[in-house]
């Protein structure tokens, strides 16, 4: 396997080969070791992985009526594009920043996925729509009087993370990990070697190879 120039082709293939604890792997080995975003981060669906190119989102708190309920937030998930995912970083006040119309909006767009440090709503109505969302959990109290989106496709940090316009994020039940995109193209790489090496020692140790040898042999645990 190897990494294709075309995106649409790339980001397949890193769906259908990678998960998020091989990548986590080579990005440690490569000394990138704080790319992860907090364990709290969700998927609301099992089995769910998300694979695309971040669309990072800037929310703050307010404190009362605002002349522009929500701030941007319309404005941000209107020029969504296809393979992109809404990443939100919150503020301190704890509301949703997600919920059910947020959802067939993206969705209808073309986004792939939406992750959000913080709290989705309407979880039954963003459940139904089987589209690939992480949060920090459930909670109805609503963002209008509480929370405003300041700016979008804007550099953003969650937990000294940081997250830039197109940076490649991929969620799973491990959790949300994010590939700059200076060194993507060699992180994919060695994750697919890995993901293949991985295979051969298992087959190796369900062969009868001990973890001792096999370690020893691959160098992988």
């Amino acid at each position: 396997m190897s990494i294709t120039d075309i995106d649409a082709d790339r980001l397949d293939l890193v769906r259908r080969h990678l998960y998020t604890p091989v990548v986590g792997d080579v990005l440690d080995a490569m000394g990138r070791t704080h790319q992860f975003l907090p364990p709290e981060i969700r998927p609301l669906l099992p089995g769910v992985t998300l694979v695309g190119r971040a669309m990072p989102v800037l929310i703050t708190d307010v404190f009362g009526p605002q002349a522009q309920p929500f701030g941007k937030l319309t404005a941000a998930l209107d020029q969504l594009q296809p393979g992109e995912v809404y990443l939100a970083r919150r503020g301190r006040v704890n509301c949703a920043a997600w919920g059910e119309i947020l959802t067939a909006t993206a969705r209808m767009r073309g986004a792939v996925g939406a992750v959000i440090d913080g709290y989705h709503r309407d979880t039954p109505k963003v459940v139904e729509q089987a589209w690939p969302v992480f949060s920090r959990g459930g909670y109805a109290q609503d963002a209008a009087v509480r929370a405003s989106v300041v700016d979008y496709r804007v550099p953003i940090e969650i937990d000294g993370v940081t997250i830039s316009p197109g940076d490649l994020v991929i969620g799973d039940v491990d959790g949300v990990v994010i590939i700059p995109a200076d060194i993507e193209h060699e992180v994919l790489e060695r994750a697919l070697e890995k993901a293949t090496a991985e295979k051969t020692v298992r087959a190796s140790i369900e062969a009868g190879m001990s973890s001792t040898e096999a370690f020893a042999t691959y160098g992988i645990l």
